[in-house]
């Protein structure tokens, strides 16, 4: 299990594991939100470790906008 967590994705392979575009992966590093770390060749990597943690930020900030965009009823 440990070695899922330590497991480095490519690019392509970060947005299938997180369910979106290339695009929307760059706007999330250009917002500062995930930092890869580059190869020597300068490709982009990422720990998975990195990528559950952003999803579980985002699902927190989702949740907690929920609750404050409810209606007082």
């Amino acid at each position: 299990m440990q070695e899922n967590m330590n497991r480095i994705l490519t690019a392509r392979e970060a947005v299938a594991y997180l369910g979106v575009s290339l695009s929307t992966l760059n706007r999330i590093e250009k917002q500062g939100l995930l930092v890869p770390f580059r190869t020597p060749g300068g490709h982009r990597r990422y720990h998975r470790k990195m990528l559950d943690e952003y999803l579980e930020a985002t699902r927190r900030n989702h949740s907690l906008s929920m609750v404050m965009d409810r209606p007082n009823v």
